[in-house]
């Protein structure tokens, strides 16, 4: 197999056994960059993207071992192979090069046929590895943050995640109309702003520390844990609802007349499906209340709970009116409900500066 278009940095002091390894490479089809130490290397690989590295152990100054430490130590070169070249006896420094995390070990003077061997098994090696990050790095983008951690622990254990109760602010979006803006907008255009729109929400929600359990279509469902759920879930609702009144006072598309509910209390949390395709997600009563609150929602507003209503109303930062009793499907008693809008510290309503740099 020829390994056509791969870059080898080649660093070796000897440039006798530079121009050898070199004549290999070329006729393997590599790229070659060479370097006479370990100070010269570190700044090539600044320059070159390097698909593989052949290091002489033995180099003035810093070592080849040291060298393929601070390599290692650079995200791009996590997981180049590593290829240490040896005049030494093989047996004397073999532990040495897999305790820096060396790939290989090949002795002087390198034989053509078995650099090709070894050279090809690791670049395919590498090609797999690039492959399966870059998949993985696409399936994140459909994937909430804790059904990843979910798919690892699976992964670790061997086993699926029991099902388990606990306690979420639960909040569901909704554009008011969409059914009817749906047969009225051109598909593209619809579908354009509905992205943005949508992809809006998200960014508050992640920046406010909940997470995307699904979207519906033209909203989202966003759950929120840990000790200041309810602050979090009305600080997010409020900076979604801002963008979303800003947009349309701005759009000429009526898409942004965004209804939102909130509701706090216990779920069951879990997997649910089968071995083909699982869904983990969140369900219950509290669940469906959010969501029937939502639906009370008028166009540009934010519905409460009783229950969010009284676990942030001494926060300066939220503004109440109501209550309001609803009749809501499925239960018996009509439901207290509030309309959250921004309180007197408007200019607390800020995003969780810790998670700023979470990717959106």
């Amino acid at each position: 197999m020829e390994l056509n278009r791969q870059t080898v940095l080649v660093v070796d002091d000897s440039s006798t056994a530079r121009k050898s390894i070199r004549r290999h490479l070329q006729t393997l089809g590599c790229a070659v960059i060479e370097a006479g130490d370990a100070e010269a290397a570190l700044e090539l690989v600044h320059e070159f993207a390097i698909d593989a590295c052949l290091l002489d152990i033995t180099l003035p100054g810093m070592s080849g071992f040291e060298l393929c430490r601070r390599l290692r130590g650079m995200d791009r070169f996590h997981h180049v192979p590593m290829i240490f070249v040896t005049s030494a006896d093989e047996s004397s420094v073999v532990r040495d090069v897999f305790a820096v995390d060396g790939d290989d070990l090949l002795i002087k003077p390198v034989v053509a046929e078995v650099l090709a061997v070894r050279l090809t098994h690791h670049i395919k090696r590498l090609a797999l590895v690039r492959q399966l990050d870059s998949t993985q790095r696409n399936l994140n983008l459909y994937l909430c943050p804790r059904t990843q951690e979910m798919a690892q622990q699976q992964a670790l254990s061997g086993q699926l995640p029991r099902p388990e109760v606990r306690e979420v602010s639960v909040l569901f979006s909704d554009v008011r109309g969409f059914t009817q803006l749906s047969q009225e907008i051109e598909p593209q255009q619809l579908f354009t702003v509905l992205s943005d729109h949508l992809g809006a929400q998200v960014h508050y929600v992640y920046r406010f520390g909940g997470y995307i359990d699904k979207f519906s279509g033209d909203g989202i469902m966003a759950v929120f844990d840990g000790p200041d759920m309810a602050i979090n879930s009305c600080l997010c609702a409020l900076k979604i609802m801002e963008y979303a009144q800003e947009q349309a006072r701005i759009s000429e598309v009526p898409l942004y007349q965004l209804g939102i509910g909130i509701h706090q209390g216990e779920v069951m949390i879990g997997n649910i499906g089968n071995h083909r395709q699982l869904d983990y997600t969140v369900i219950g009563p509290t669940v469906n209340l959010a969501a029937r609150l939502c639906g009370h929602a008028a166009a540009l507003s934010v519905v409460v709970s009783d229950v969010i209503m009284q676990g942030v109303n001494s926060d300066p930062r939220f503004n109440f009116e109501g209550p309001q009793l609803l009749s809501v499907k499925g239960v018996k008693a009509q439901v207290p409900a509030y309309i959250l809008t921004q309180g007197k510290r408007r200019d607390m309503v800020t995003p969780i500066d810790a998670l700023d740099a979470l990717p959106i």
